[in-house]
């Protein structure tokens, strides 16, 4: 059965004279209030939501606490996630996928979302995982010189190694490098099963689109399919995939999942988060282009403190080539640092924190650029409190602060008003400035020949 198509019903129901939030693989714009409807994508894209029940059968399965990211929500939808924790209760393999398009010299905190969670289900799970880098992609759509692309993915390539994965279990490719034999066959299975119409109606494509943006869904699809690694599969079709990525990301892969029975795979499923705000709050939106709309992994402390398309169509194509449809969890969007209305991007340097700032520009960022939802004067603020709702250095703190009981008590006090603007994004300073700090310290230790051994075609004694 294909996937569900977004809801005509909700659309008929908008009230007229409001703005349609509108969410895929290249552009995030919230409602008439600027902000991401979650509830509303569930029900367009058809995802489920991931309860508080398949949250504690994770705890009791791998027999380690949650990560924050599964008990604050921020991974809050799925496909198929049952399903994968059956296969790991009856001992049956399955292997993660996520990736990376490479746009940018460092990543910014956003861009580490999906690959920090993707380290835990590695560890609780014990399971290998294929990262892939769209270096293509980028060439494709920014129009980036495929050189300086494939320089890109091996800078992007150490900032991913240093979140932690284990190399015997990792496989990090890059489509210019790697795509070819099993992996390239696999591809024109998926493209004979999508007609123009489709990838259009999916994606949104004109007929001024080069050809190629048209045919890379299927690129990015091919690896929710084992046999697209023989090194690491062998010719297997029997192995599940779980994809670890943000809402936006869904398209991709219900396409991937209504063509996976058609091409004899099995369906990949989806873990799926929400966006990460942009600095400057609700109408912001987090770019690499932007320096002052996010955190970097390289800003400093002082910076800190002044600061689903592809894989719906993925899991369509998979039976109708022999595979399993890969499953998704899927998560809210990190919000760029002007607030949550669109995603972080690596093009806009003024929407993130990136993991190359300094301390004085992670600083700078988060008071200058940081949205706040506190009152417009003392007075008001002791009075009425923060709108914790909106509120930027709020949210990044659900999404860092690891202590539960600090991060319960700040929320209550900024909430209140006891609390003031000023000490929570102090707070906010000093979780990212370390976090960053400990990301460049690792990330130099990631040396050339440490890139190579990720990347290089080898049998993996896990799988």
């Amino acid at each position: 059965m294909a996937e569900q198509p977004p809801s005509a019903d909700a659309a008929e129901a908008q009230p007229a004279g409001d703005q349609e939030q509108v969410v895929d693989p290249w552009s995030v714009t919230g409602g008439a209030d600027g902000r991401i409807d979650y509830n509303k994508l569930l029900e367009q894209f058809g995802c489920s939501k991931l309860t508080e029940d398949l949250v504690d059968r994770v705890e009791r399965l791998t027999g380690r606490p949650a990560h924050p990211f599964l008990k604050r929500g921020i991974f809050f939808a799925h496909r198929d996630l049952q399903e994968i924790l059956d296969c790991y209760e009856k001992g049956i393999p399955f292997y993660l996928y996520t990736g990376r398009g490479p746009s940018s010299e460092a990543l910014h905190l956003g861009h580490l979302v999906p690959f920090m969670f993707t380290k835990y289900l590695q560890d609780a799970f014990n399971v290998p995982l294929v990262i892939q880098l769209t270096d293509d992609e980028k060439s494709l759509w920014r129009g980036l010189d495929i050189d300086e692309a494939r320089r890109l993915a091996r800078e992007n390539a150490k900032d991913i190694i240093a979140c932690g994965f284990d190399v015997s279990k990792t496989f990090i490719f890059s489509d210019f490098e790697y795509v070819g034999g099993a992996f390239y066959r696999n591809i024109i299975r998926i493209q004979r099963c999508v007609t123009m119409n489709q990838v259009r109606g999916i994606f949104g494509f004109t007929p001024e689109d080069n050809i190629g943006k048209i045919a890379f869904p299927a690129v990015q699809a091919a690896p929710s399919f084992p046999d697209c690694f023989p090194h690491m599969f062998g010719t297997r079709k029997d192995i599940r995939c779980l994809i670890p990525c943000a809402i936006d990301q869904d398209p991709y892969f219900r396409m991937t999942r209504d063509v996976a029975p058609r091409i004899g795979h099995q369906k990949p499923a989806l873990i799926e988060s929400k966006f990460f705000p942009a600095l400057q709050g609700e109408s912001g939106k987090m770019s690499a282009s932007d320096t002052n709309s996010a955190i970097f992994v390289n800003d400093t402390p002082a910076q800190i403190k002044d600061k689903d398309p592809y894989f719906r169509m993925t899991r369509d194509v998979a039976p109708r080539i022999g595979h399993q449809k890969p499953a998704l969890i899927e998560s809210k969007f990190f919000p760029a640092l002007q607030g949550e209305s669109g995603k972080m991007s690596a093009s806009d340097t003024n929407s993130a924190i990136f993991v190359n700032d300094t301390p004085a520009q992670i600083k700078d960022k988060i008071n200058k650029y940081a949205f706040s939802g506190g009152g417009a004067t003392v007075e008001e603020h002791r009075t009425r409190g923060a709108n914790l709702a909106v509120d930027v250095p709020w949210k990044y703190l659900n999404f860092f602060m690891e202590d539960d009981k600090k991060l319960e008590h700040i929320g209550q006090e900024y909430g209140s008003g006891r609390m003031l603007t000023g000490e929570i994004k102090k707070e906010l300073i000093t979780v990212l400035t370390d976090m960053v700090s400990r990301h460049q310290r690792a990330r130099a230790q990631v040396t050339d020949d440490v890139v190579d051994a990720f990347m290089a075609v080898r049998p993996m004694p896990c799988v």
